[in-house]
């Protein structure tokens, strides 16, 4: 279903992404990041579904079937250091905070932070430029909001 998605994502020299294309990959990630513990919880699919309607101003329906696309996608996937890069050819800085942000929430949103996850959100953040101390004042935010 993604393979000409996943063949420009992969490919030597990616393009940056579109739009669309950038919240798919977006709604990936904070699926891969919900799955790594391997339990993917309803709280954490429910967070997912209130980041992407509120991220992206979409209706119930319209989040709905972005996150089934992004599960998809993500089964797909390659690997997360090219996934990312893709994702940080295609949003500039203070949005891969917000990032950031939107993957500790689905972290958290199951009452937990489990090593996988913490070990995946730190990768990640790497790999979009983001230093440890940004990721850890982004959960800081996330956790104060909750």
């Amino acid at each position: 279903m993604f393979a000409d998605f996943l063949k420009r994502l992969t490919s030597p020299s990616p393009q940056p992404l579109a739009d669309p294309d950038a919240r798919l990959a977006v709604s990936a990630l904070l699926v891969r990041v919900a799955r790594s513990d391997g339990h993917f919880s309803q709280e954490e699919r429910s967070k997912i579904l209130d980041v992407l309607a509120h991220r992206y101003d979409l209706n119930d329906a319209e989040a709905e079937t972005l996150a089934k696309d992004a599960e998809q996608l993500e089964s797909e996937a390659p690997d997360t250091v090219r996934f990312t890069r893709a994702i940080k050819d295609a949003v500039p800085f203070e949005t891969r905070i917000t990032v950031i942000e939107a993957l500790w929430e689905v972290v958290l949103a199951d009452g937990g932070r489990d090593a996988a996850e913490d070990s995946l959100v730190r990768l990640v953040s790497g790999l979009l430029s983001v230093t440890d101390q940004e990721s850890a004042r982004a959960r800081q935010r996330v956790s104060a909001s909750n």
